[in-house]
């Protein structure tokens, strides 16, 4: 249900007068009991407010309206720390003792869990408080676990189901469609709803009475009660469960246009599924404040895909990373293995590891970079971290990883390989310290694990090379339509999901390709040994003819495959264009589902 105007706008004075309380409080019982009470009312106006955005996007769907997509995807990734950055301090003020006082804060915690857990959102709410108290301990290394007590009978029952049953008798029908394509409730009308309907009850029959389903027939529908909301489309999520007890994904993607919504694309297909709810991707908005029953539904579509990253797909980030971190430590512990450097050639930013069971890869920034840096004055740990960040708050364009960044965090000692330990306590020592039992990362990223490109193509046959060079294309492509731009376009950078798609994953060299001086050596003489003019220039320059030796793909396949597949990018008038378009406002674009997949009119 859309949170009312009044909820969102949640009076200043309910804060000040939680502070006020704060102050005026004489005995540290007092103080602690108060800054609970405070914190509590923080969160429910940050959670009021967080709810509220899948709404907002709703009303920029039905508005046709691109640009206001765009801006609410980035305010609700910033909404988080910015009300850390904002109460952190203001709460330190109110009470000093808090900046080192371990007693005061395990008080609090067992204060503010009480008062939380039979609460839905309790586990919003317990990584909140602990944000908070990293913000108020920044610097004095006092990491906090990453966990929360089970939940309560009464909190557990309050888990409604997110989706709705629809049974099937007989065939699929239109009222069954017509029902299904409703649900987001949108205030615009469709542009021919029984067209719509039609076009995917034939679609749908091809895939359910086919061979391929061994005889099972569909008998229900599973159906999200909600819409999904991402840049100029929504969806429709659902899955039909087959008499066998399995289930066939069925996703339905709407356009708006001036003549209505209409439906454009049917997904049923897993790999298809994974890559439009891929990290690499912009969060969705879905319009249910059920995050934990959503997330479990998209697991049953995807149960390869960690369920760590569905609550971050769906924009729930720090109730992901909690999920993320108790995923890493299940697969240690059940593979009895241990954190070992990454395959492939070592970056020279990032130090990467991960282990072989393990659904994701880990890395720190190194103090100083290898001898193989080649960019100048190495800006510092913070400048790349921020550069990480940057990729993490836009819309990646399904070619780009996500990275998930934890703070101030301690991990036991014992889930690394010995020689790995060694390693990174001596390569980024300004962010990993020992102490004691225990490993301390003062920022740590982690990205669910693919193939360096490289490391795929030494075993890739000539189908499979083709199909990556093909992909690594359409992740250039797709990057310059966001405004980035990898000046290291080096293919090591680059890697292969489960699924095929490749994306890029090392962010330390990405600039905002609005920013980037796009030059060319192809209209001088051949001979002309003069110095070019671009030589001299300031920045980030970049010859795109130069775009395929930079690659340095090892072999001649895989060479002539990018000059015949991506011969657009070795062109001037490509990038020229994409930067004009950039600049003039406009936003590209960016196809999120295959071609195959698309309802022809």
């Amino acid at each position: 249900m859309e949170p009312s105007a009044s909820e969102v706008n949640q009076p200043d004075e309910v804060l000040t007068q939680a502070y006020a309380r704060l102050a005026a409080c004489a005995s540290e019982d007092g103080r602690v009991a108060a800054t609970a009470d405070l914190i509590l009312a923080i969160f429910d106006q940050f959670y009021r407010h967080l709810c509220e955005y899948p709404y907002r996007a709703k009303r920029a769907f039905e508005a046709m309206d691109p640009h206001t997509s765009i801006r609410i995807s980035r305010e609700r990734l910033g909404l988080y720390s910015q009300y850390i950055a904002e109460h952190g301090p203001r709460i330190l003020k109110a009470f000093p003792e808090l900046s080192d006082n371990q007693h005061c804060w395990e008080e609090l915690d067992r204060v503010f869990v009480s008062m939380i857990a039979e609460r839905y959102e309790a586990d919003i709410a317990f990584s909140f408080v602990h944000s908070l108290r990293r913000n108020i301990d920044h610097g004095i290394w006092r990491p906090v676990a990453y966990s929360f007590p089970p939940p309560s009978k009464r909190r557990i029952d309050s888990m409604s189901a997110v989706h709705r049953r629809l049974p099937i008798e007989g065939r699929i029908d239109a009222e069954l469609l017509t029902t299904v394509l409703k649900i987001p409730d949108f205030a615009v009308p469709f542009r021919d709803l029984p067209g719509d309907v039609e076009r995917i009850r034939l679609r749908v029959e091809k895939v359910l009475y086919s061979a391929d389903t061994g005889g099972a027939l569909p008998m229900a529908l599973d159906v999200v009660e909600a819409g999904f909301f991402r840049d100029r489309t929504a969806f429709v999520v659902a899955r039909w469960v087959l008499t066998d007890g399995t289930f066939v994904p069925f996703v339905v993607a709407l356009l708006n246009s001036p003549s209505g919504i209409y439906a454009d694309a049917v997904l049923h297909r897993v790999p298809d599924i994974h890559n439009l709810f891929s990290s690499a991707l912009a969060n969705f908005h879905v319009t249910t404040r059920l995050y934990y029953q959503t997330c479990t539904f998209l697991f049953s579509l995807m149960p390869r895909r960690p369920l760590g990253h569905h609550y971050s797909t769906i924009g729930f980030n720090h109730v992901g990373k909690i999920s993320i971190l108790n995923e890493i430590s299940d697969q240690l512990r059940q593979s009895g293995d241990k954190l070992r450097r990454s395959p492939g050639a070592p970056g020279t930013v990032a130090l990467g590891f991960t282990f072989d069971a393990c659904s994701y890869h880990l890395k720190v920034i190194r103090d100083r970079p290898s001898k193989s840096y080649k960019w100048g004055v190495f800006p510092g740990v913070a400048a790349v971290l921020d550069k990480y960040r940057l990729i993490h708050e836009i819309n990646r364009a399904g070619s780009m990883l996500d990275s998930v960044m934890y703070f101030n965090l301690k991990l036991d000692r014992d889930m690394f390989d010995p020689t790995l330990l060694d390693e990174v306590c001596r390569e980024a020592a300004g962010s990993v310290q020992l102490d004691g039992a225990g490993v301390l990362i003062r920022s740590l990223i982690v990205q669910l694990k693919i193939v360096p490109l490289p490391v795929y193509l030494e075993s890739a046959d000539e189908g499979q090379t083709h199909t990556a060079i093909r992909s690594l294309g359409h992740c250039i492509r797709n990057n310059a339509a966001t405004n980035i731009f990898n000046k290291d376009l080096d293919g090591r950078n680059y890697g292969v999901g489960r699924y095929g798609r490749v994306h890029l994953f090392d962010y330390d060299a990405v600039e905002r390709l609005t920013d980037v001086k796009i030059r060319t050596n192809s209209d001088r003489e051949p001979g002309e040994e003069t110095v070019p003019d671009w030589f001299f220039e300031d920045g980030v320059v970049f010859l795109p003819e130069e775009l395929e030796y930079g690659m340095q793909l090892k072999g001649e396949l895989a060479r002539r495959s990018f000059r015949k597949e991506n011969a657009d990018l070795l062109s001037l008038d490509y990038w020229q264009d994409i930067q004009r378009k950039l600049k003039n406002g406009e936003v590209p674009e960016i196809t999120t589902y295959p071609r195959a997949t698309v309802l022809l009119s």
